[in-house]
C-alpha cells in the first residue's frame, strides 16, 4: 500500500517544472525560475501553482495554474482576479491558465472574462485545457509525470495496458511513486474496481486518502450549503454518476431523488465514487 504523500497540485507541477510550463503555454523555449506563493491577503482562497519563468520573446512572466476537478461558472471572474492580484503582488505579466480535470454536461467553457459598465470595459484572457481532450500519449512523449496520474481520463488513456505503463513509470522513480494514489483514483472513472486492485496491488480503501476523492464529497457539501443539504449532494451525485458511467446511470436519478436522509445520501455519493460498476450500484439500491 502506498504511503501517504503529498499529492498536492504544487507537488505534481514541481515534479518538472520546466516541461509543464511548456506544455502548458506552448512556447517551446520557456523555463520555469521558481514557484512563487500563490497566496493573496485580499482573498480567501489560494490559486493552485504560481510560477516565475522565463523565455527570449516575453522575457520574465508569471504562469499562473488553476486546476479545477470540474469547471463552475465563477472561474472566469477568477481567472481575473488572479491575474490581476499576481501581477500586483509580483510585478510582472501573467499568463493565466485553467485546467479543467472531468468533463462538465454540455458546457461551453469561455476562454476570457469581459464586463462592460457604462462603456467603460475589461477584459482578461485566459488559456482552457480540458484534460478529457488532451491525448493519452502526451505524458510519455513530453516527460510529464505531472499528467500522468491524469491518464485514465486523458483521451485515449481509459485502458488498461496504458494505465499499467504510467503506473510503471511512477513506481520507478521514488518521488513519483507517492501518486499512485491518485492514479488509482481517477482509474476508478474506466475500469472496475476489482481489476484496479489487481493492478495496484492494494486495498482500494486507500482511495479515501485521495486529495480528488475528497473533493468531490466537498463539491457536495458546498453545492449543499448553495442548494440545501440534500439537493446539493443529490446535484452532485447525478454529476458524479454521469462522469463515470455516462446516461445510462442517470436511470437511478428517481430513486435517489426521493431519499431526503442525508446520511444516506453521503453514502450513495461515496459508493458512486468508489463503485465496480453500474450494476454494482443498482444492486446497492434493492
Amino acid at each position: 500500500m502506498p504511503k501517504p504523500a503529498d499529492t498536492s497540485t504544487k507537488k505534481l507541477i514541481s515534479l518538472a517544472p520546466d516541461n509543464w510550463v511548456r506544455w502548458v503555454t506552448d512556447i517551446p523555449d520557456i523555463k520555469a525560475l521558481e514557484i512563487l506563493s500563490s497566496e493573496f491577503q485580499w482573498i480567501s482562497r489560494e490559486s493552485d501553482v504560481l510560477i516565475r519563468a522565463t523565455s527570449p520573446e516575453n522575457g520574465e512572466f508569471l504562469v499562473l495554474n488553476e486546476l479545477q476537478l470540474r469547471y463552475n461558472s465563477k472561474m472566469p471572474r477568477r481567472m481575473r482576479c488572479y491575474a490581476a492580484l499576481a501581477e500586483e503582488k509580483y510585478q510582472l505579466p501573467t499568463y493565466p491558465v485553467l485546467i479543467n480535470i472531468l468533463p462538465t454536461n454540455d458546457v461551453e467553457i469561455p476562454r476570457k472574462f469581459t464586463s462592460n459598465v457604462s462603456g467603460l470595459t475589461a477584459t482578461q484572457d485566459y488559456r482552457v485545457i480540458n484534460l478529457w481532450e488532451v491525448d493519452a500519449s502526451i505524458p510519455f512523449q513530453q516527460s510529464l509525470p505531472s499528467l500522468l496520474p491524469f491518464v485514465p481520463i486523458l483521451k485515449g488513456g481509459g485502458n488498461e495496458s496504458t494505465i499499467r505503463e504510467a503506473l510503471q513509470i511512477l513506481r520507478r522513480d521514488d518521488d513519483l511513486n507517492q501518486l499512485e494514489t491518485v492514479l488509482a483514483f481517477f482509474a476508478t472513472f474506466v475500469l472496475e474496481s476489482a481489476l484496479i486492485k489487481e493492478i495496484m496491488r492494494w486495498d482500494m480503501t486507500v482511495l479515501r486518502e485521495s486529495p480528488w476523492y475528497q473533493e468531490i464529497l466537498k463539491e457536495g457539501e458546498i453545492k449543499g450549503e448553495a442548494r440545501g443539504e440534500v439537493q446539493g449532494i443529490i446535484s452532485s451525485i447525478r454529476t458524479s454518476l454521469e462522469a463515470k458511467f455516462g446516461n445510462e446511470a442517470l436511470e437511478l436519478m428517481p430513486q435517489i431523488s426521493q431519499i431526503n436522509d442525508l446520511s444516506q445520501l453521503q453514502g450513495i455519493l461515496r459508493t458512486v465514487v468508489l463503485a465496480n460498476s453500474l450494476e454494482e450500484l443498482r444492486q446497492s439500491f434493492l
